[in-house]
């Protein structure tokens, strides 16, 4: 505790962080509202194979986007692409609550959702490049891993818990779902200009570059990820990290699409309360990220960082299974805190590998490789439990293949300990 107070006395530290939280609560805000929208209006009886369909539309873009922005953002000023991209998300966020009130086809409203997400692929990775920029010690860089992601994760947890209240709240129907959209375009617009508190050339990248012409910008963007990726193979331990951690999120993906459809057809009667369930799953996994973030600096230190990821998968591997295949609520927002802890520690531990391994010129390339794998492995999981789910939600074969691949994830990191 000592070592954060210090960190939080350093005003940049504290003003990344502010920004961090004031986007992700705006995320968590949005990302609720399309939810409630998508998934429990009572007017929509969404199945695994619609749940499936709604994150492939939302997030297989970012494959092709991913890397485009790691390029961009080892050429753009970072502040400047934290300012405009959530300026940006509070104009689009407005125009996705009028395609909702105006009943359009799905095929738009998914456009715009798709827009403001888009935006979110810069913002995100621009923050994570930036943090090396502010913390000045390898120990203080553990310790902000442990309280930046983790805190903007709680910052969307929130966010999300203040979305579901909005909606619960409400009446129901397009105009309480749009209200909710609205409410997170003004937390993002609100996020853009606390950016204006950091100076605009303190995040980086210090090497300036020229501007790359629109014809020259595919070129530019492929000669940049195989650079980015030639770097990543120099690094072994940051790779090994990436893989394991890539796919933990595939597991936690096919998790979170089972309770999805767990909450809206077998564990409530009706959209509200389906939706109230799955409030409290998402505050469950919050409260775990939460005890991530306080725990993995102490597990760090005496267990290194592979030793962490081993017992965050290793733990995983067990209590999946046996929480999750009662099927059950209350085992299952168990489940949602144990592999919040598993799924967060082992993402601060990823993320400080590969900010020690990877230079400063290919963190944002990186960082927008990770953010795909992320992304692809998640969609992936998706189309996984749209295959495997029956309409009630309750599949164990879905359950015994993640607990099996968290088995495969501890005995890699070990036999890479041995070697």
């Amino acid at each position: 505790m000592r070592d954060l107070r210090v960190l939080l006395r350093l005003r940049p530290v504290r003003r990344l962080l502010t920004v961090r939280l004031l986007s992700q609560a705006a995320d968590g805000v949005y990302q609720v509202a399309l939810a409630a929208y998508v998934v429990f209006s009572p007017e929509k009886q969404a199945s695994a194979a619609a749940i499936a369909s709604a994150m492939a539309v939302l997030l297989l873009p970012y494959s092709l986007l991913g890397p485009f922005a790691g390029v961009l953002l080892d050429r753009w000023r970072r502040r400047q692409v934290l300012l405009h991209g959530n300026l940006l998300r509070g104009a689009l966020a407005a125009v996705t609550a009028l395609l909702i009130v105006a009943r359009v086809p799905d095929g738009l409203f998914y456009a715009s959702a798709l827009s403001v997400t888009a935006v979110n692929r810069f913002v995100l990775a621009g923050l994570s490049a930036s943090l090396p920029r502010v913390v000045d010690s390898p120990e203080g860089l553990v310790i902000a891993n442990s309280l930046f992601p983790t805190a903007g994760t709680l910052a969307a947890t929130a966010g999300g818990g203040l979305a579901f209240a909005a909606r619960l709240g409400a009446p129901g129907g397009g105009v309480s779902d749009a209200g909710v959209v609205l409410l997170g375009g003004v937390l993002y617009l609100i996020a853009g200009l606390s950016a204006l508190r950091l100076p605009a050339d303190l995040l980086g990248p210090d090497v300036p570059a020229p501007d790359t012409r629109l014809r020259t910008a595919v070129v530019v963007t492929a000669r940049g990820l195989a650079e980015g990726l030639r770097h990543l193979a120099q690094r072994p331990v940051a790779a090994r990290a990436l893989a394991a951690m890539t796919l933990m999120r595939f597991c936690y993906g096919a998790l979170t699409v089972t309770v999805l459809v767990l909450c809206r057809h077998a564990w409530a009667g009706d959209g509200s309360a389906g939706l109230a369930l799955l409030g409290y799953a998402v505050a469950a996994s919050g409260a775990g990220f939460f005890t991530a973030a306080l725990v993995t600096p102490w597990a760090v230190e005496r267990l290194g960082r592979r030793g962490w990821m081993l017992a965050c998968a290793g733990a995983s591997a067990l209590l999946e299974p046996a929480l999750g295949l009662p099927f059950a609520p209350v085992p299952m927002l168990v489940a949602a805190f144990a592999l919040g802890i598993a799924t967060q520690g082992a993402k601060i531990t990823t993320d400080t590998v590969v900010q020690a391994s990877i230079d400063d010129a290919f963190r944002g390339r990186i960082f927008s490789v990770y953010d795909v794998l992320f992304n692809v492995a998640f969609v992936g999981a998706a189309a996984v439990a749209a295959v495997m789910l029956p309409p009630d939600g309750r599949s164990p074969a879905l359950i015994l293949v993640t607990a099996f691949l968290y088995a495969l994830i501890t005995a890699a990191l070990w036999a890479f300990g041995r070697r």
